[in-house]
């Protein structure tokens, strides 16, 4: 499971505490409701402290799964790339800084930009006692997403869960503005088939400007999956705390969070042959693996068999989203 770090966990949790849980509750119920609804294009409910401590006990956690995945399958491909700098654009609380120094011990310096005062000044307070010299140092600005003034120029830029509250008409620009002088561009969306479109859209750009997908794709090529019959689109399980699982009025001690994403960059990445794209399906001496290939596109039902031997042993421990060789 994808948990939080320990110096991050028990800020959040301090945090926390400092507000009654009902006053939680309510802020994650007008969050989730305006989700639901398709409602948050104009960022979150965040007009007080308990608010923007609500927002962030309910969606850091999974935001810092989805991100960190997304990011450690990103260096296993590119294990040549040790970014320095990082811009997190819209950053919210911080988890993808959280996430990226994780990750890459070599970031030295982390940017956070946001819009809401709030978020930053929370950021903040769970970053001050960081372990991590990249989280406890890095630098937070106001601002958000904005074409017309200067490009972030960092290693690595990340934008997760921002581009579904950007106007349509206003994506590609975004998009080109976040690519223009950064080496690796990150983005992450909900696992959902409208935040696989933006993803595959975002996609597109980022190859008209000749940027090379390090993942998930295996491939530079336009995305196989047929719009509107299918999303490409993974998961990242995490745990709940007991006060995770009130504000979320859930009763499992674990959620998944489901995400779409790329990973594009200017140099060249050490990719699959193939990326396994759903949940293998296990049988009795065979397993059947849906695959977007590098040279045959969509490869749906794959059959290993028993009889391959290494490679039947290896579908059985495969994964989704698991990288998968072409022999």
């Amino acid at each position: 499971m994808a948990a939080l770090p320990d110096d991050l966990s028990s800020a959040l949790d301090d945090e926390l505490a400092r507000h009654p849980v009902a006053r939680l509750t309510q802020s994650v119920d007008r969050l989730s409701t305006r989700y639901r609804q398709g409602d948050a294009a104009t960022s979150p409910i965040l007009g007080s402290e308990a608010d923007v401590a609500a927002y962030a006990g309910y969606r850091m956690p999974a935001t810092y799964a989805a991100v960190h995945a997304v990011l450690a399958e990103a260096a296993s491909r590119a294990p040549g790339f040790e970014p320095r700098t990082q811009i997190d654009v819209g950053g919210g609380t911080g988890a993808a800084v959280w996430a990226a120094a994780g990750v890459w011990p070599s970031l030295a310096k982390c940017t956070v930009l946001e819009q809401v005062a709030g978020a930053i000044g929370l950021g903040k307070r769970l970053a001050a006692g960081a372990r991590l010299p990249a989280v406890r140092d890095a630098e937070w600005r106001r601002g958000f997403a904005d074409p017309a003034a200067p490009a972030p120029e960092a290693d690595l830029v990340t934008l997760s869960y921002v581009l579904g509250e950007l106007p349509e008409a206003a994506r590609a620009d975004v998009v080109r503005w976040l690519a223009a002088k950064a080496t690796t561009v990150a983005l992450v969306e909900p696992g959902t088939p409208a935040g696989y479109e933006r993803i595959r859209a975002a996609r597109a750009e980022l190859t008209e400007l000749g940027l090379h997908v390090v993942a998930p794709c295996p491939h530079d090529a336009a995305c196989p999956i047929v719009p509107g019959q299918d999303w490409c689109h993974f998961a990242a399980r995490l745990p709940r705390s007991g006060l995770h699982r009130r504000l979320k009025a859930g009763t499992l001690g674990f959620e998944d969070e489901k995400f779409a994403y790329v990973v594009a960059s200017r140099t060249t990445p050490e990719r699959p042959d193939a990326r396994i794209i759903r949940h293998p399906k296990k049988h009795k001496g065979w397993v059947a693996l849906d695959l977007c290939t590098a040279s045959e596109g969509l490869n749906p039902a794959v059959a290993v068999s028993k009889k391959q031997g290494p490679r039947y042993r290896a579908a059985r421990d495969a994964e989704w989203g698991d990288g998968w060789p072409a022999n």
